[in-house]
């Protein structure tokens, strides 16, 4: 791909975006174009537009699939005469954003030129997930290593309270950071989402500190060519979230003994802190009008994440997940996508299944749980 270009926006503004399926922000009726910037320029407007704000993100664009017109032309009359501006002459195609990164300002209120992670799919898939966590937290919070996210109305989602950490960290320092932010939310769970093999010896540290420890192999393969999916045969269903609730419960009691009916609720409303920000897509199989295979599909510019997949244990080995996958590929192209990416367990028997069907292994991650004993 070519250099990315960059776009500013708030959350407001991205959450429009996701709603309309493209990115037409009010300059292009007001001037007839989307402002973009180079890597090396968006600090400029940031910090002249947006000084001090701690809600601005980036949207990378691969400027190969932007679909319209781009014209470098002058910014401000001030600026210097050599400085040409990325200009699109048209409205952008949702399937053009590679990411979505949260773009912070310095303690001056100035932005730096920023780093951008690798535009492949293992660059692509290390940004999705803490990205979305980030878009859908209540707030989020320095942490030694990384950024903290915590969303207050669902305390029982480990995932949506929880540390996500990429940078240099010892085991000391995630477990006084967990205990000092999670704890300090009043939370009873502990947990730090650690990426990259530069954490292993710190995931192996926390395993020997009694955490869970969960290794994650994160992987990816290209959507291919749009195909029309057809309910049944060897199809799976979009539906209404409210139509997986049972099928959901069902699955969390088998998987964790213990669950209560309250956090059960949470689990299951969780994702409607996410819809806003993220094309959300629930996918099932039925038999007999009751689900028995559902996953969730999220996608996110042009990379779609397929994640939450199960299969009733009595209508395992009938094709379900491949239904599952086959339309979810479906769906991520139809809107755009080049790329579909997940998260398997390095000891579980899905991730040889999803390599022989076109995933490559991209990245490591573990995820790290301690659970207080209950009061």
């Amino acid at each position: 791909m070519s250099e990315p270009l960059l776009h500013l926006v708030t959350i407001e503004q991205w959450r429009a975006a996701v709603a309309a399926g493209v990115l037409a922000p009010p300059s292009l009726a007001q001037v007839g174009f989307v402002h973009l910037s180079t890597p090396e320029q968006v600090h400029l407007p940031a910090s002249r537009m947006f000084p001090g704000r701690p809600d601005l993100w980036l949207l990378v664009l691969d400027p190969d699939r932007l679909g319209v017109e781009v014209r470098y032309e002058p910014g401000l009359p001030t600026d210097p005469a050599s400085m040409l501006f990325p200009h699109a002459y048209g409205s952008i195609p949702l399937g053009a954003v590679t990411a979505v990164l949260p773009y912070r300002p310095g303690p001056d209120g100035r932005f730096e030129p920023p780093r951008l992670p690798r535009q492949s799919p293992a660059g692509r898939l290390s940004t999705l997930e803490p990205s979305l966590l980030r878009r859908a937290a209540t707030q989020e919070l320095p942490v030694v290593g990384g950024t903290a996210v915590l969303t207050d109305a669902y305390p029982a989602s480990y995932q949506h309270n929880a540390l996500l950490i990429d940078g240099e960290v010892d085991t000391a320092q995630v477990i006084a950071e967990t205990d000092r932010v999670l704890g300090g939310a009043g939370l009873r769970h502990r947990r730090a989402r650690l990426a990259g093999d530069h954490l292993a010896t710190t995931a192996a540290g926390l395993a020997r500190r009694g955490w869970a420890v969960e290794q994650l192999i994160g992987m990816a393969a290209p959507v291919g060519e749009p195909i029309e999916p057809v309910p049944g045969a060897g199809w799976a269903e979009q539906v209404a979230r409210v139509r997986l609730t049972s099928f959901w419960a069902a699955n969390w009691r088998r998987t964790h003994p213990g669950i209560t009916a309250p956090e059960i609720a949470q689990l299951a409303a969780r994702y409607s802190a996410e819809e806003p920000v993220v094309d959300l897509r629930y996918l099932a199989v039925f038999a007999r009008f009751v689900p028995v295979a559902a996953c969730v599909l999220k996608i996110d510019g042009g990379t779609a994440l397929i994640d939450a997949v199960a299969t009733d244990p009595a209508h395992r080995r009938r094709g379900h997940g491949d239904a599952l996958l086959r339309t979810a590929r479906a769906l991520a192209a139809a809107a755009g996508c080049d790329l579909l990416v997940l998260q398997a367990e390095a000891d579980g028997w899905p991730r040889q299944w999803y390599a022989r069907r076109g995933f490559t292994e991209v990245t490591r991650s573990w995820e790290a749980t301690r659970v207080l004993p209950a009061l």
